[in-house]
């Protein structure tokens, strides 16, 4: 069951140009559970069921790393080849110096995602 609290996170749209498309990647990649939604449109939960959203047609995808999303995963490299095998694309890869484990992702419809490892997870 999701916390509830002001200021938290709660919804994300992430643009996509085949709706099932992105479904299945961010599902294969992430484990992201999605579900069709009464009205029609394609949704997700995030794996700690925390966060829901929707992929949404008709929106200029997010190319440039302005406000960016990241999201958590036990192993970034790993992370990164399931995104490659599933369609999306490296932008920036891991740093190997940097004092926090991060990368970079374009998603099939050509969003711009981060990815955040996080050290206390462990890969399954």
């Amino acid at each position: 069951m999701p916390r509830y609290a002001d200021g938290k996170i709660c919804y994300v749209e992430i643009p996509a140009a085949d709706a099932k498309r992105s479904a299945a990647f961010y599902e294969a990649v992430f484990g992201w559970p999605t579900r069709r939604r009464g009205d029609g449109a394609t949704a997700f939960d995030d794996a700690a069921g925390e966060v829901s959203g929707a992929f949404v047609t008709g929106r200029t995808p997010h190319r440039e790393s302005g406000l960016m999303l990241y999201v958590m995963v036990a192993d970034a490299a790993a992370t990164l080849a399931k995104v490659v095998a599933h369609g999306g694309e490296v932008v920036q890869p891991v740093h190997p110096g940097a004092p926090e484990v991060t990368a970079r992702f374009r998603d099939p419809a050509g969003n711009v995602v981060g990815i955040y490892q996080e050290m206390t997870l462990t890969s399954t």
